[in-house]
């Protein structure tokens, strides 16, 4: 009878015993997944620790002082007197490193001297035996001085001439009365001169000073203009130099490569948006060799499209981010995509920050060092004056292992890395840009990272900081023109002011588009910086 129940009773206890089996793998699954999550969280917080308490630099740390990174001490005293040696071995052992000679370097040669001169009284420049005393030199100290801004009215008085005869005067004959005309200039019937207005446009757009700080500024020294009439000059500004901004826009696409990058901006009064919607700055750094050219391009929009129609009809190299809106223009005709190792870098510190001591911490390290020895690379091509197919030679025989190495790395441990982990993010991104990565020893002019079109664009992220918006897309516009001269200029060792000051004066002179291309940084004659 027993046998028989057990018998009946035997599929209920196989079901309750399938389920059970079911909910056990069921629950260990959950708690590894658990366990994934908590790993990827805590990884997470020790990463967001390391950005808010940590260095901010992603280079990599040392074990000890060396030439190039010493120890930094506490004391003042220490600092000037020099640090104390450690032992009697080290205080004992001769010195052999050329010592500097103590004393400030010498002001600038550039700067203007004011000469004074101390002498002694006539009562005192005779000897205790009563014999007069001879000069026999002197001695020079020079001391730093700075005279603040100062405002100046330009006044240009125009003579007028008039006939002082009673001839008769022929019928087509120009009027009785002539006066001289006035220069050509940037703002017509305007009260700014290009001095003051290369000083304005250099205070917001180089040192980052809103209009209205300047306001204040102006105010201080006695001089009654509001931001609502600067930032008209600005827009004028602007709108007078388009004709420069279109030949600097030629020029970048003229040459063998583009670094492209965008970045927010908050611009006030869009048609269809509200304020608080975000639109674009983007950047295109490229030209010919040794004449880099810059472009700045206000959009409401971060589409692809936009990339598409700032390079228009370009052919050649496009150095960019991961950024997905690149993918488009990256698989146009003619244009060859690269990617950026700085930011496959940046992945891989994030892993080393988030998982120190780990084992993921050590496949980041092995990651980073060889990628580390890819840029010691391009330092010894640069810093040895290589030519274009030595450059080429050297990355395809030093790099390219390099290259293979990470490869393997990162193929090894894709397969057993969660992916949603900070090394599973890192190594994944760097396989979807590997095609791109590996382009750059094939060209001279290629660089490793993006860093070009980064450094053009912290300006405006700087500046973005201290104004906060654009209050229209009109001033979006003019200040993209603007940033366009002026990082043009900067990346051609042009001081702004100077060349601002300079174009503001020649731009309304131009009649041809020969003249304005001579205004370019690239093709400038610096005499002419010199005269202005």
């Amino acid at each position: 009878m027993l046998f028989m129940m057990n018998r009946t009773a035997t599929p209920a206890a196989i079901d309750i015993r399938r389920e059970y089996e079911e909910l056990q793998r069921a629950h260990e699954e959950l708690k590894c997944r658990h366990a994934l999550e908590i790993a990827e969280l805590e990884e997470q917080v020790r990463l967001l620790r390391s950005i808010l308490y940590g260095k901010s630099s992603e280079k990599k740390s040392f074990d000890g002082p060396t030439a190039e990174q010493p120890f930094l001490p506490f004391d003042e005293v220490e600092a000037s007197a020099g640090a104390l040696p450690q032992t009697t071995e080290e205080a004992n052992a001769p010195d052999d490193r050329p010592r500097k000679k103590p004393g400030r370097r010498p002001l600038s040669a550039h700067l203007e001297r004011v000469d004074k001169k101390y002498d002694l009284p006539d009562d005192q420049k005779f000897a205790p035996c009563g014999c007069p005393l001879i000069c026999i030199g002197t001695e020079v100290t020079e001391r730093l001085n700075i005279i603040p801004a100062k405002i100046q009215v330009v006044r240009e008085t125009r003579y007028k001439y008039a006939p002082g005869c009673d001839c008769e005067i022929p019928e087509n004959a120009p009027g009785e009365v002539r006066i001289a005309p006035l220069p050509p200039q940037i703002i017509p019937q305007g009260i700014v001169t290009p001095g003051l207005l290369a000083h304005v446009v250099t205070a917001k757009y180089v040192d980052a000073i809103p209009l209205y700080r300047q306001e204040q500024q102006f105010m201080r020294l006695g001089l009654d203009i509001t931001r609502g009439t600067l930032a008209s000059w600005v827009r004028q500004t602007a709108q007078a130099c388009v004709p420069i901004f279109d030949l600097i826009s030629r020029e970048v696409r003229a040459g063998p490569v583009i670094h492209m990058d965008e970045t927010p901006v908050q611009v006030l009064r869009e048609p269809g948006r509200a304020n608080t919607t975000k639109s674009y700055m983007w950047v295109c750094r490229g030209g010919q060799p040794g004449r880099p050219a810059v472009i700045f391009r206000y959009y409401p929009t971060r589409s692809g499209r936009v990339a598409d129609e700032m390079l228009a009809d370009y052919r050649g190299y496009l150095h960019t981010d991961g950024y997905i809106g690149y993918e488009t223009v990256g698989l146009r005709d003619g244009i060859r995509h690269l990617g950026c190792w700085a930011h496959v870098r940046r992945k891989f510190v994030e892993v080393e920050k988030g998982t120190k001591g780990s084992l993921k911490a050590g496949v980041a390290k092995e990651v980073l060092d060889l990628i580390g020895k890819l840029y010691l690379i391009e330092d010894q091509a640069r810093d040895n004056g290589l030519s274009p197919d030595e450059v080429v030679a050297l990355r395809e025989k030093e790099s390219r292992p390099k290259l293979e190495e990470i490869k393997r790395i990162l193929d090894r441990y894709a397969g057993m890395t969660p992916p949603k982990s900070l090394l599973g993010k890192a190594i994944t991104y760097a396989l979807n840009l590997w095609p791109r990565l590996t382009i750059f020893p094939e060209n001279a002019n290629l660089r490793l990272d993006n860093n070009p079109a980064e450094n053009a664009i912290r300006p405006f992220a700087v500046g973005r900081k201290n104004w906060l918006f654009s209050g229209s897309p009109r001033g979006a516009d003019a200040s993209a023109t603007l940033y366009s001269i002026i990082e043009t200029a900067k990346a051609n060792n042009i001081e702004p002011y100077t060349y601002l000051r300079l174009l503001f004066m020649e731009v309304p002179k131009a009649k041809s588009e020969a003249e304005l291309h001579a205004l370019l940084p690239q093709y400038l004659d610096r005499a002419r910086l010199e005269i202005a």
